[in-house]
């Protein structure tokens, strides 16, 4: 493959990682949006969180069986084509004013997602000279931070409407004029979601005729270990302790995630008495820590230990999530900035330290940790429910037992492993 073909390679795949960042970061946008659209009780708005992460649980092992027949590249295409599908059912959903709908378009969407994640890595690595492939994953990662500032521009510029009605203004409302409100809410998503599922069309377009290189996939020990059936190898890896102790944690990572993210408008909204315009300028302020904190983070991992940053990070951010739960006007808003900034390193932290030393096994044991992604959906519904009978602060405990968890795994891990894993994420 010629220089320049190359480069346009490692451009298309790289895109991939700021599509499924887009996807995935609309969801703090759509959850209070469809919360007003539908009059959902905030458990109910969780179910956005839950159809995006339930894929992820659901088809790492299908993309598995169906890339060891139709190549990486295959499944890249049809993962583009489901998220590119799931954004046009946003259309005919909001057009319905169902909310069965826009979830069952969320779940193909991130369905797509999925086989996304688990070709994408490969490639990246594979896309040039060898000694540059750390330095390709690092700068196509940085890409899920651009996607998730871009994400709250636009959802703060062209789906939300900056107009939250109180139960006074809603009763005051005839039913014509209430319904009107409502379903312009719901539609607001169509042309955002339309435009952006075009553009992912185009991408489907161009790698299907961009000559990617195979990928060959060796391993000590790989002729016995793939003579096992495939559930039996998969089921070989309960056995492996440490894997397990990080599926654990990269569960309550992405719960985590999913529960500061996905519900930091209505946090924003309800704690600090700010406007829909305003929470939304903090959620890009917020992608923005993010982002800062896995440059700096990555950096630092040069000169310190990742596990130890991890157990810092985690140690600091249960502190951040107290500050949260507790404070008064803005400073929850600001705390949870900082939890941002923290929380950038840990998910390639704990998936490297999870893998490491699994040898032949590491395909499917990065598999469990994709399905490990499955925390965002569970934890998501648990702050929703607890929201409902208390309140959305008290409800962000959820997180904070996240982040213990994650600092009882880390800690264990500091004083029972080395120390010398580099930043290789």
């Amino acid at each position: 493959m010629s220089k320049n073909k190359n480069l346009f390679a490692v451009a298309l795949i790289t895109s991939l990682f700021f599509i499924w960042g887009f996807a995935l970061s609309l969801n703090p946008i759509l959850i209070p949006h469809l919360k007003k659209a539908f009059q959902l009780t905030t458990r109910q708005s969780s179910l956005v969180d839950v159809a995006a992460y339930i894929a992820y649980f659901l088809l790492p092992i299908p993309a598995a069986l169906f890339m060891k027949k139709y190549g990486y590249k295959g499944g890249i295409i049809l993962g583009l084509a489901l998220v590119a599908t799931g954004m046009f059912l946003f259309y005919p959903a909001a057009g319905q004013m169902n909310y069965t709908f826009f979830l069952g378009a969320l779940f193909i969407m991130f369905s797509g997602s999925a086989f996304l994640e688990t070709a994408a890595n490969p490639y990246i690595t594979v896309l040039g000279a060898p000694e540059n492939a750390a330095f390709r994953i690092n700068l196509a990662q940085s890409f899920n931070g651009v996607a998730a500032m871009t994400a709250g521009y636009v959802g703060k510029t062209f789906i939300l409407s900056g107009i939250t009605l109180s139960d006074a203004q809603e009763k005051a409302m005839s039913s014509t004029q209430l319904n009107a409100y409502l379903s312009h809410e719901a539609s607001s998503v169509r042309m955002p979601f339309l435009i952006v599922a075009i553009g992912v069309l185009v991408v489907v377009i161009l790698i299907a005729f961009t000559p990617l290189p195979a990928i060959v996939e060796e391993g000590e020990g790989e002729e016995l270990h793939e003579a096992k059936p495939f559930f039996q190898r998969m089921g070989d890896l309960f056995k492996e302790k440490e894997l397990m102790a990080g599926v654990g944690a990269e569960f309550c990572y992405v719960g985590a995630q999913a529960c500061i993210w996905g519900f930091f408008v209505l946090f924003a909204e309800r704690v600090a008495n700010m406007s829909e315009g305003s929470a939304s300028t903090f959620l890009i302020l917020g992608s923005a820590c993010f982002m800062a904190g896995r440059i700096i983070g990555t950096f630092l991992m040069k000169i310190f230990s990742p596990v130890k940053m991890l157990a810092l990070y985690s140690f600091i951010n249960i502190f951040l999530m107290a500050l949260a739960i507790t404070l008064h006007g803005n400073f929850p808003v600001y705390a949870l900035l900082g939890v941002d900034f923290f929380m950038s390193i840990m998910f390639p932290t704990i998936f490297s330290l999870s893998i490491r030393g699994l040898g032949k096994k590491t395909k499917e044991g990065s598999s469990f940790m994709i399905m490990s992604i499955v925390g965002g959906a569970v934890c998501a519904y648990i702050l929703g429910i607890i929201a409902d009978i208390s309140n959305i602060q008290w409800a962000y405990i959820v997180p904070g037992f996240c982040f213990l968890y994650i600092f009882i795994y880390s800690w264990k891990r500091m004083r029972t492993k080395d120390l010398t894993l580099t930043a290789g994420h």
